[in-house]
C-alpha cells in the first residue's frame, strides 16, 4: 500500500469515528476540516458551505480551518462554489486564475476543489478546499473528498 493510500485510509477511518461521536454537526464538520488540513500538506483552507436554510439561492459559510474569509455568503452560480451549488458536480481547478468565474478569497490560493453534498437530488452543502500550490489537486484527493461527501449525507 502506498503512503497516499495509507494516509487516505486513515482519513476515512477517522472521519467515520468523528461522525459516530455524540457532538453537533458543526463540531463534526470542524473536526473533519482539521483532519483534512492536518493530513494533506497542500490543503491550506478546508471548509464547508451550506445551502441557505431559508431557501435563498445562496451558500452560507460553515465550519472551516484556515485564514478567515470575507465570503460568508455566496450566491448560487457565482464563483467556483456557486457553480457547484448549481451543477451538483465536483469542480477542480488546477489554476484558479484561469477560471472566468473565480472569486479570490486570498491572493495565495492557486488551486481549488469543491465537492457537492447531496441529499437525494437536493444540494445541501459542499466541501471547499483551497491550495496555495498550483496544480496540486489529484485524482486521489478528489476520490477521497467525494467519499467523505457520501459519508456526510446522513448529517443533513
Amino acid at each position: 500500500m502506498s503512503t497516499v493510500e495509507t494516509i487516505f485510509d486513515h482519513i476515512i477511518s477517522e472521519t467515520k469515528t468523528i461522525l459516530k461521536k455524540n457532538i453537533t454537526r458543526h463540531e463534526k464538520l470542524f473536526a473533519i476540516s482539521e483532519l483534512l488540513a492536518e493530513n494533506v500538506d497542500t490543503f491550506d483552507w478546508v471548509g464547508f458551505y451550506f445551502a441557505d436554510p431559508d431557501g435563498k439561492k445562496e451558500l452560507v459559510l460553515g465550519p472551516f480551518v484556515g485564514e478567515p474569509t470575507d465570503h460568508t455568503r455566496i450566491p448560487f452560480g457565482r464563483g467556483i462554489c456557486g457553480q457547484v451549488a448549481v451543477s451538483h458536480q465536483t469542480f477542480v481547478s488546477q489554476n484558479v486564475y484561469e477560471e472566468d468565474n473565480y472569486i479570490a478569497c486570498s491572493m495565495d490560493v492557486q488551486s481549488e476543489i469543491v465537492v457537492p453534498i447531496m441529499k437525494g437530488d437536493e444540494f445541501v452543502a459542499q466541501i471547499d478546499i483551497d491550495s496555495n500550490t498550483r496544480g496540486s489537486m489529484t485524482k486521489d484527493q478528489r476520490l477521497l473528498l467525494e467519499h467523505i461527501a457520501e459519508l456526510l449525507k446522513p448529517e443533513f
